[in-house]
């Protein structure tokens, strides 16, 4: 048995559920409304999250039947993650995917799941609910979930 972290010996399709999970740092950046530009198929982030999403938390209020309640939620899965191209730079199953390790403020590598709000790369206080939104959606257009990038800082700093 190795003594490296799991994510560091594993492929996404070969974690454990309890593995995959684990991954997700919290940020609820993923839990944003996103938009597409018809024309030129850009990704368009909004400062608008979704309702199931607990603003203290950063976590979905009904994470096992969120897919039920919400059509256009799309849980990420190592079926799927191939596939998958609207992840922020910052999330951990992108990093992963993308060959690049886990950033400092992750929960795996702080041991505290408060570092990612610490390290600004949550949504919390930085976004507005779906059924409290003023204005066309198009009219919440956000560049701070990529806006990190220069910050994430890689786990090869170790």
């Amino acid at each position: 048995m190795s003594d490296e972290p799991f994510w560091r010996v594993k492929r996404l399709d070969e974690m454990t559920k309890q593995e995959w999970e684990q991954l997700c740092d919290g940020c609820a950046k993923c839990c944003l409304v996103k938009l597409e530009d018809e024309e030129t198929d850009e990704l368009i982030y909004t400062d608008v999250g979704c309702d199931l999403l607990e603003a203290g938390t950063c976590r979905c209020t009904d994470y096992p039947n969120r897919n039920k309640r919400v059509p256009d939620c799309i849980p990420l899965t190592p079926d799927n993650i191939e596939d998958i191209d609207w992840m922020p730079p910052s999330c951990a199953y992108r990093r992963l995917k993308e060959g690049r390790g886990l950033a400092w403020w992750h929960p795996l590598r702080s041991g505290e799941y408060h570092t990612v709000i610490e390290a600004g790369m949550s949504v919390q206080g930085r976004f507005t609910y779906e059924s409290d939104m003023k204005g066309d959606i198009e009219d919440h257009e956000a560049s701070w979930p990529f806006d990190d990038e220069d910050e994430l800082g890689d786990e090869a700093d170790d």
